[in-house]
């Protein structure tokens, strides 16, 4: 493909060869007549004495030697410790005395994958799947959160207060230091089109956990989605006989013990609620960061574009959801 800004198409310069060797045309005429140096006009009339009309295709501007490419010798030892450590460009390169970006551009050549698509337990690449119809797999997670004290936590006040809040304890109380405790976010996300269903709920006891599926299910039901399957971690409420009535004849799915990215999309979704919605100012009660949930979770299910959805957002895989454009 020539370059953008190109005086000469291929065709061009073809023509411009021609004028000059076939024609006769002395260099200046031709340069003239399609608005060219004559330097480049006999640059494309001695491409055509050599190569024919396979001479005017564009040529890799590639040098023919590189005398300061880093040795195949270190590019093999950076290679390694990748493979090994699985160590990122600015580790490697304190390791073997190289800078960062030569690191970089050594593992980009070899098309190494990056750390963030790697197991880091295994080096393996990451497995990524979708399956092909909402309902066909439904993750659910609970996502323990800090509750923030009347007049704002430490984003407000300071670390100092954000201390004597983690000092607090939701089974005790003092004069010095109040109960503030922790929400429990219950939440339940479609594999296939990133829907999501989450309560702000008081604990994660088996009955909680049995009666938020039962509210999420319904819910799903009501957006036209048929759950077959649920993907759990091995918490013990997931484990218990509440949880398994409630789920009735949906086939139940655990993960692997100490594998949490095999429920790696509920996992992303509580990052993105902390990152969207928990911690994205500084409130000034929890009463408040509350309120503001249901809105946040409204504008990511029908408005915010999701990157592994092309831009879309989760509601736009669902057809004839109620909503979706409110």
């Amino acid at each position: 493909m020539s370059h953008p800004k190109a005086a000469l198409s291929p065709v061009g310069r073809l023509r411009v060869a021609r004028c000059v060797v076939d024609d006769g045309w002395p260099l200046r005429r031709a340069a003239e007549r399609f608005q060219i140096s004559t330097t480049t006009a006999a640059r494309w009339a001695g491409r055509y004495r050599q190569d024919g009309p396979a001479g005017m295709l564009d040529r890799s501007s590639r040098p023919h030697r590189s005398p300061t490419r880093t040795p195949t010798r270190t590019e093999r030892r950076i290679i390694k410790v990748r493979v090994l450590r699985r160590w990122g460009p600015a580790r490697i390169g304190y390791l073997l005395g190289l800078h960062p970006s030569t690191v970089h551009r050594v593992l980009s050549r070899y098309r190494l994958a990056r750390l963030s698509w790697l197991d880091r337990a295994t080096g393996q690449v990451v497995r990524r799947y979708e399956h092909p119809h909402p309902g066909d797999l439904v993750h659910v997670d609970i996502k323990k959160l800090g509750r923030i004290p009347d007049g704002g936590g430490w984003r407000v006040h300071g670390r100092a207060v954000g201390g004597r809040n983690a000092r607090a304890t939701t089974t005790a109380r003092t004069n010095s230091h109040p109960v503030i405790g922790y929400a429990y976010l219950h939440n339940a996300v479609d594999d296939h089109s990133r829907l999501a269903y989450s309560e702000i709920l008081a604990d994660e006891r088996k009955e909680t956990a049995a009666g938020f599926w039962l509210r999420a299910q319904a819910w799903f039901t009501s957006c036209g989605i048929t759950v077959r399957r649920v993907l759990t971690d091995n918490g013990s409420c997931y484990r218990s006989h509440d949880f398994a009535t409630a789920l009735g004849e949906i086939t139940h799915k655990r993960t692997r013990p100490y594998r949490p990215q095999t429920n790696g999309k509920a996992e992303r979704f509580n990052r993105t609620l902390l990152d969207e919605w928990a911690y994205t100012r500084p409130y000034q009660s929890e009463a408040e960061r509350v309120a503001a949930f249901p809105g946040w979770l409204h504008t990511y299910n029908h408005h915010r574009g999701h990157t592994a959805l092309q831009g879309q957002p989760p509601a736009s895989r669902v057809p004839n959801l109620s909503g979706q454009n409110s």
